[in-house]
């Protein structure tokens, strides 16, 4: 039988292998890194994590993560209001904004269609996207959904879903992996992909 940690130690353990992304081995290698830091570090990042819990939130129009809502994006009268970009999550405003391609609004649904994990279309942010396409002021909406079955899944729903109005339906370009998320491209990468987008 395989020993544990004792008490404490091994919560905090479990607590960081929970995390995505982070393994058993890792999440050790973590709890022993602030075991030995000086308690100014410990109480640092539960300090971070404790404001990021009450202070961020959801932008209640395109589902960003902010501290104000609306997000800094929608409200900024700079961007083109003709133009939504429809990611899955948060991250992927990032990985586009990092391009410095793209100057329209953007769209978080939330996830992906998935029904192996029973995440269906009305699990994610669809009806609020309906909702900001209704008047003439929207003229094209690109789907930047990660390449991956999931992702295909969705934009194929989305491009079905949304033929019938009067607006450009677009998907980026090839030159992403299949199977990879948007996190991980690199921004010359996602930029052509951004600049090079073609109808869904």
């Amino acid at each position: 039988m395989a020993l544990a940690y004792d008490g404490a130690i091994q919560r905090l353990i479990d607590a960081f292998s929970r995390l995505p992304g982070i393994g058993p081995k890792g999440a050790q290698r973590i709890a022993f890194h602030l075991l030995s830091a000086p308690e100014s570090e410990a109480q640092e990042l539960a300090d971070a994590v404790m404001e990021v819990k009450s202070k961020v939130r959801f932008c209640e129009i395109c589902g960003n993560v902010c501290e104000t809502s609306p997000c800094p994006v929608c409200v900024d009268p700079r961007r083109d209001r003709g133009v939504i970009c429809v990611v899955e999550e948060p991250k992927d405003v990032m990985s586009i904004e990092r391009t410095r391609e793209f100057r329209g609004l953007y769209h978080v649904l939330g996830g992906a269609i998935n029904p192996m994990a029973n995440v269906g279309p009305e699990d994610l942010s669809i009806a609020g996207l309906l909702e900001r396409l209704k008047g003439d002021e929207v003229k094209e909406v690109i789907l930047a959904l990660n390449p991956n079955i999931e992702g295909e899944a969705t934009t194929t729903y989305l491009s079905r879903l949304l033929s019938p109005l009067a607006i450009r339906v677009t998907r980026l370009a090839s030159g992403l992996p299949v199977g990879s998320d948007l996190e991980y491209a690199d921004e010359i990468t996602l930029g052509r992909a951004l600049a090079g987008r073609r109808d869904a």
